[in-house]
């Protein structure tokens, strides 16, 4: 029997804590998901009481519009990211315990908004005992609303053993590119040779979280479409942004946007979820459904979706070794290229920066 903080053979323990938002399991948990989603700071950044008040407003009004979203998905009137999830975690178990022999590999799971909450996980893994932990973010692009809400959340509530590192983003990772790329040029040969436009459509945060507060979440996303579009060799391609709520200036162009535009330029449309690595209700009913409605209003024929990368083995295969790399360092850092560490909000600045003010006391 192995002791505390061993493996089967002697080994380490490793913990791996994938971190996602999470979705409602059904339609009576749709309500309570979002009355958490928008209590989160990093979503509505009013003070306390009134950003609770006003979650439980928003999350009341827009409880009906959002079960019937979630009721045209497959998946019991709740979301299919969990399961998704599931399934990447097992694969990526699979992959490091045939790269880790002598240690005890365990993959965990933290949604931001909905069961297996981070408070939950953290229990779950303090109980478990790890000599290592490894935070990974299943956002390839850094944001203040997604990575660093997440890894607060984890921080304040991770009271375990273990020495822990994070990566904090992977935007321009091997493995991540091939997979896209590959799935581009599948729906780009389905489409035979009709003139077609890839779309690549990242989920849309507000303009002056980048302006103002420092977030690399759009550079980071260009860097992972250039990338992309470079390894599938494309020549017509445009980066989007969908899934825009409230009166605040987003990112853009929007998605419904460069839709219509190709519908004007007579073109056809692959879309690729490029900031998604699972499928959930922005790619199955915005995307599939939405927007696929758009564009046979605006005579975009085809219109194509590539689907997420999900278990794909160049992502699994990129996520594990993120993981083995990182076991030689503590802190934080980003897996491959496209991090350019200079932004306010990355935390790779942050531990820099404090690292030299100690040096200088």
């Amino acid at each position: 029997m192995s002791g505390p903080g061993e493996g089967p053979t002697g080994g380490r323990r490793l913990a791996v804590v994938l971190f996602n938002l999470g979705g409602p399991d059904d339609a009576a948990s749709v309500k309570p998901f979002l009355f958490n989603l928008f209590r989160d700071p990093a979503i509505i950044g009013l003070p306390q009481p009134f950003r609770t008040l006003l979650a439980r407003l928003i999350s009341s009004r827009r409880e009906a519009s959002a079960q019937a979203n979630y009721a045209l998905m497959d998946a019991g009137g709740g979301s299919p990211l969990l399961a998704e999830t599931r399934a990447q975690a097992e694969a990526l178990t699979q992959s490091l315990s045939a790269r880790l022999p002598g240690d005890e590999v365990k993959v965990f799971i933290a949604m931001r908004y909905w069961h297996p909450l981070t408070e939950e996980t953290a229990v779950d893994v303090a109980v478990w005992g790890p000599d290592e932990v490894v935070l990974l973010p299943l956002y390839p692009q850094f944001s203040t609303t997604t990575t660093e809400s997440s890894l607060q959340a984890w921080k304040a509530a991770y009271a375990g053993s273990g020495r822990s590192r994070t990566i904090c983003c992977y935007p321009q990772a091997p493995g991540w590119v091939t997979a896209q790329a590959k799935a581009i040029r599948s729906a780009l040969a389905q489409a035979g040779d009709r003139p077609m436009r890839v779309l690549f459509s990242a989920h849309g945060i507000p303009e002056m979280l980048v302006t103002k507060k420092g977030d690399p979440y759009q550079e980071q996303v260009e860097g992972t479409v250039a990338d992309v579009a470079q390894a599938a060799g494309l020549t017509d391609w445009t980066v989007c942004y969908q899934s825009r709520v409230g009166p605040m200036k987003w990112l853009g162009p929007s998605t419904p946007d460069a839709i219509e535009q190709a519908g004007r330029d007579g073109v056809g449309a692959v879309v690729v979820p490029v900031a998604f690595v699972s499928e959930h209700i922005e790619t199955l009913v915005e995307l599939d459904q939405e927007y696929a409605e758009l564009a046979h209003e605006k005579g975009v024929s085809p219109y194509l979706r590539t689907p997420t990368v999900s278990v794909a083995a160049p992502f699994i295969d990129t996520l594990a070794e993120a993981v083995t790399q990182s076991l030689g360092r503590a802190g934080t850092a980003p897996f491959g290229p496209g991090c350019q560490g200079r932004w306010k909000a990355c935390p790779c600045q942050a531990e820099r920066g404090q690292g030299q003010a100690g040096r200088s006391a």
